[in-house]
């Protein structure tokens, strides 16, 4: 069993007997496979990968990232090859005039050291967000994405998604919350909360509202 999944089983017995609805949530789904954090060299390409599927359906997206990938040499893609393609480059590769600004800004804010992706692990989870919110085309979700599936924190609660606040409403049988709701609604299941994301997330794939 690795680091990454022992802190998930951890977690999960922490919050058994929290919440009954979270209780079934976690009988039905089990735990979630996740492994290590991601190593430091494959951190560039997962935020370059964000910033290509912002608002694209996933084909598409994935079209246009293998093209991305093609274009910088393969993957995975580095700081130094995207720069090297140029804007150019990458908008013949199918992204937008945005996603190229961005992705350029990450580039560069990396190779002169302004971003250093190495020292993310070291940071606590407000610092990583403060610092990859400074590039163009990341926000606040953006970094609570990357906080959760590439640094595998235990404690990320995206207030805004829209995921989680419709698998809570429908596992709970109430409206979707709000973004301002939210905290207060998490608060009981700190310092796991990543792990209610995941099962709110699992909540709005499966449970539909039963009929009467």
């Amino acid at each position: 069993m690795t680091r990454a999944a022992q802190w998930v089983y951890e977690g999960i017995d922490q919050l058994l007997g929290v919440s009954p609805v979270l209780d079934g949530l976690m009988a039905r789904h089990g735990a979630p496979l996740w492994g290590r954090p991601l190593p430091a060299r494959d951190r560039f390409a997962t935020l370059a990968r964000m910033i290509a599927f912002q608002q694209l359906a996933g084909a598409a997206a994935s079209s246009i990232w293998a093209r991305v990938e093609a274009a910088t040499g393969g993957a995975p893609i580095t700081p130094e090859a995207t720069l090297a393609v140029g804007p150019d480059g990458l908008r013949a590769a199918g992204l937008s005039t945005a996603k190229v600004a961005a992705l350029t800004d990450l580039s560069e804010r990396v190779v002169d050291g302004r971003l250093r992706l190495g020292r993310l692990g070291t940071l606590d989870d407000e610092q990583v967000v403060e610092r990859l919110v400074t590039v163009r085309g990341i926000g606040e979700w953006s970094a609570q994405m990357f906080l959760l599936n590439a640094l595998r924190r235990h404690d990320v609660w995206p207030c805004a998604d829209l995921g989680v606040r419709a698998g809570w409403g429908k596992a709970h049988g109430t409206a979707t919350p709000t973004a301002a709701q939210m905290p207060d609604l998490g608060e009981p299941f700190r310092p796991y909360r990543s792990l209610v994301a995941w099962y709110c997330w699992r909540s709005a794939d499966t449970l539909v509202p039963e009929a009467g």
